[in-house]
This record gives structure tokens, sequence and C-alpha cells, in this order.
């Protein structure tokens, strides 16, 4: 099975001017948790995510009108559509990210697949697996 089997097409996205309050109408809106930030060519930027709105900006006071390049996460996880499952499951297992961004072949974002995908589509053992290693604890400090 391919990425493109289980990935969201044409994802919601934003840009990195983009402030944290209109990116969370926005996963409001679409009911998603993430979104990715482009470039002004389609390129990932990062990824803005409730929690790093929540942490990233709430926490610290941030005002509504902060830029979610401000508080994105610019270590983007990318995959292709072409991709097997698997192997995208193990680079989100290695990297213990729930998100991928997916790239056509020009680099510029055409698709989103998340931990939720991969569990309603993929086999049960890559379910359990990238649950588990995503779902590992990190030594870091802080919410975040």
């Amino acid at each position: 099975m391919q990425v493109q089997d289980i990935m969201t097409s044409n994802p919601t996205c934003c840009e990195g001017e983009t402030t944290i309050q209109e990116a969370a109408k926005l996963m409001v809106e679409q009911s998603i948790g993430a979104l990715p930030v482009l470039n002004d060519t389609g390129e990932p930027l990062g990824v803005v995510t409730d929690r790093d709105i929540c942490c990233g900006a709430v926490a610290e006071g941030k005002s509504g009108e902060t830029a979610v390049s401000d508080v994105m996460s610019t270590d983007v996880l990318t995959t292709t559509a072409e991709e097997e499952v698997s192997s995208c499951c193990n680079k989100m297992e290695e990297r213990q990210m729930r998100r991928a961004v997916v790239i056509d072949s020009e680099g510029k974002c055409c698709g989103v697949v998340a931990q939720a995908d991969v569990a309603r589509e993929a086999e049960g053992t890559e379910t359990a697996d990238l649950v588990q290693k995503v779902s590992e604890p990190e030594s870091r400090s802080g919410c975040c």
C-alpha cells in the first residue's frame, strides 16, 4: 500500500504570516490538529499544531496576532505519495512524529498522512508499531 492510498489530498494549509488565531480557526473549521505552513511556491516550511499554539504561544502569553512562523515546528517530515506506507511509518516512528507532509516531484505540498490515517487504513501491526513508537516519552522539559 502506498501513501497516496491513505493520505489526505489537498490539505488545508497556511503561510508563515498567518496569525495563530487564524490558524486555530482553520483547525476548528476543518476539525484538524495541524496545518502545513507553506512558502509562496507551495513548499513546506513547517507545521503548526494545536499543541504549538497552546504550549508555544498561549502558555507564553503571546497574542492571537502572533505569526505561526514564531511557533511552528520547522523539522518537517516529508514523504511522497508513491512511498510505501510501511516505509513512511518507519520514518514517523524514528522521528516520533504523528504526521508527514506529502510532497510532489517539485517539492510542493500535495497531502498529509497522519497517524490516524494509518490507524484507519493500514495493517494492524503497522498501526500498533507506529502508535507505540511515536508515543514513547521523550527526554525534554516543559509542557511541549
